[in-house]
């Protein structure tokens, strides 16, 4: 796997031996997350956190598109040092600017460890395995949407086949797009 776009166009994103390990994001659903948020001008100098990173395919594209830096929360030791190994592994001018923290945590601890918290993030890449119950990822998404900067984005992957989630009071699901098996949800701030 690989990067699509930017600075680290073409840098590979190590994964694990065992496939059933993660559930990356298909290139294409990446293309059209990230052309949206392009469009929107939310990966220049942003402050992202990728939950449930897995490979970190999210957020180590947003870091190539831009992004200032990414929290990445995985709870996979073995896919936590896979996500270190590609940090460490990029190169070019950019690579010793990045600033990346790794936290080997449960997605549900760290969403609830930081709801309301000061760390401010101005986008979220929240992707739970299919089978987390959507219940589950509506309290998540309640929790880290306390995170989210003014103008902050929350985008949530989920299967087509899985109960749609919803929006937390005082956000809003703005835009919904389907790519096959994937549903991408898109959370902002109604004020």
């Amino acid at each position: 796997m690989r990067i699509i776009a930017g600075r680290f166009k073409g840098q590979e994103i190590k994964t694990p031996k065992n496939a059933s390990t993660t559930r990356p994001t298909t290139d294409r659903t990446k293309e059209a997350i990230f052309s949206h948020l392009e469009s929107m001008g939310m990966l220049d100098n942003t402050r992202v956190a990728d939950i449930y990173a897995g490979t970190g395919a999210l957020g180590f594209e947003a870091l190539s598109r831009g992004a200032a830096s990414v929290t990445f929360v995985e709870s996979n030791a073995q896919i936590a040092r896979l996500i270190a190994q590609t940090a460490q592994s990029f190169k070019g001018p950019h690579a010793r600017e990045l600033s990346i923290k790794i936290i080997r945590a449960q997605a549900e601890k760290y969403t609830q460890k930081v709801a309301g918290s000061a760390e401010l993030f101005d986008l979220v890449f929240m992707d739970p395995p299919y089978a987390v119950e959507t219940d589950t990822v509506n309290e998540q998404i309640a929790r880290i949407s306390t995170t989210l900067s003014t103008d902050g984005v929350l985008m949530v992957e989920r299967s087509i086949r899985s109960t749609d989630i919803s929006a937390p009071e005082g956000f809003e699901i703005y835009l919904r797009k389907d790519y096959g098996e994937t549903e991408v949800f898109y959370i902002r701030s109604l004020a």
